[in-house]
């Protein structure tokens, strides 16, 4: 009889702890529960978050206060949040996430925007400070999602192109505010109702005392405090319609650094340059890729010297800035590229460059072998010899991995599904090797007063 009662007594707890269980569940995590098939991040990988010393990333190491210097292969893949709002397309990201983490990538620059109609049905900005939270819920996965796997992610704030809204979606809004601008782009970087705009979209993500900060809605980490988050980058491919607007894309790009480390000293700022060099730096103006350039209001080496940048950015596209060029002038332009931004980096800016965006087509040269394989191995081989002196070329992504199935919706002819294309991801991968044996080599207790972005 004592038997059966305690039976029925067990049976009864294990009931209350279920339902208990659930409780706090639904009370902690509900939005994450029921809004998605998505279950909460109970327990995330410890990660330590990224810093800069001089001209180098390191690792901020909690337990014993030392740095790790720390040497970046990653890649793009900008379609991340697009595909985590539903549940049913989130294997995707969860499924590069892996497959980038297997080939030793450590880094992965994505969109942390979608504004407006151009951005479809699930834009994450509707209006000016009116957010859909279901993508902002897809945002939250990518990032919960990247730690899993212990993948940093570089998060970018705003599209200089049409694509997901953009500066033109911004404009449109203040004009269908009432304020008096043009339809030009180049309001986006004057205009005080337009910066207020994007301040105030930057505030919900980073102001860690702010009413309206949003905790990640599945791990329930403020983004101020996630390490998994690498760096922002204020602005992809940032340019003028006319080169009168220099001074102020300037003057945007240090009032917009110095608020988000208003914000958010955890954290690395970068801007988001193709590198394109200015009128200020005549000297370096035979390194681009045409006069073209020069009319954009960029100057690589003014731009990146912004106090509050932390690091400078570079994309390298000689496909598309010297159409018609044969191999031979390609590979010239891109060696010549590669190296003046590195020794910028290392003798004028006295910072880290990164190569955010390096994308080639397949191509094939006489004898079968890809010119992809060819370019991405120039850019490789100098990030590594610059590694193994300890200078400032910090490392490359590749523009841009894909899943099967998913070219027709998101590719380019720069896309690439990796494990495809043998040659590639064997490049790719041995990269990601040499460069993990280059950042334990230079293992090292730099003094902390070097460093920035550092916790206090």
């Amino acid at each position: 009889m004592m038997n059966s009662e305690w039976r029925e007594r067990k049976k009864l707890y294990t009931i209350l702890g279920i339902f208990t269980l659930i409780s706090i569940l639904y009370l902690n995590f509900s939005d994450s529960l029921f809004s998605f098939s998505s279950f909460p991040y109970l327990w995330q990988p410890k990660m330590d978050f990224a810093g800069v010393n001089r001209t180098r990333f390191v690792i901020l190491k909690d337990e014993g206060g030392g740095v790790e210097e720390f040497y970046i292969n990653g890649w793009n893949s900008y379609w991340l949040m697009a595909e985590s709002v539903w549940g049913e397309s989130r294997q995707r990201v969860s499924e590069i996430l892996e497959r980038g983490a297997a080939m030793g990538l450590s880094v992965c620059r994505t969109w942390a925007f979608s504004d407006g109609p151009a951005a479809g049905p699930n834009a994450l900005q509707l209006h000016p400070g009116v957010f859909n939270e279901r993508a902002f819920q897809g945002l939250d996965y990518v990032v919960a999602e990247a730690r899993r796997h212990r993948i940093r992610l570089i998060l970018s704030l705003v599209n200089n192109l049409e694509a997901y809204g953009g500066t033109t979606q911004y404009v449109r809004w203040a004009q269908e505010a009432g304020v008096n601008v043009s339809s030009s782009s180049d309001f986006f970087f004057t205009n005080p109702t337009i910066k207020d705009y994007y301040k105030s979209y930057v505030k919900v993500l980073l102001a860690s005392q702010a009413v309206v900060t949003r905790k990640n809605s599945l791990s329930r980490i403020r983004y101020s405090d996630e390490p998994a988050i690498f760096a922002w980058e204020l602005i992809n491919e940032p340019r003028c319609t006319s080169s009168s607007c220099a001074s102020d894309l300037q003057a945007w790009i240090t009032e917009m650094a110095a608020f988000i480390k208003s914000l958010d000293h955890k954290h690395l700022v970068t801007i988001g340059l193709e590198g394109f060099y200015g009128q200020k730096t005549r000297k370096n103006l035979g390194v681009n890729p045409g006069e073209w350039t020069t009319s954009l209001g960029l100057d690589f080496i003014q731009n990146s010297a912004t106090k509050n940048i932390d690091f400078a950015s570079v994309h390298a596209y000689p496909h598309s800035w010297i159409p018609g060029a044969n191999l031979t002038r390609r590979i010239n332009f891109l060696s010549r590229w590669v190296d003046s931004h590195i020794n910028d980096g290392e003798n004028v800016l006295k910072k880290p460059v990164l190569f955010t965006e390096v994308g080639f087509p397949l191509g094939l040269q006489q004898g079968g072998s890809s010119e992809r394989d060819t370019l991405l191995r120039i850019v490789y081989d100098r990030i590594y010899e610059s590694a193994k002196k300890r200078r400032a070329g910090a490392g490359a992504l590749y523009w841009q991995l894909l899943v099967e199935g998913m070219g027709k919706q998101y590719g380019d002819r720069f896309s690439l599904v990796a494990w495809q294309h043998p040659s590639t991801l064997k490049l790719i991968t041995e990269q990601s090797f040499r460069l993990q044996n280059a950042s334990y080599q230079s293992q090292t207790n730099t003094n902390l007063s070097h460093v920035s972005a550092k916790t206090p």
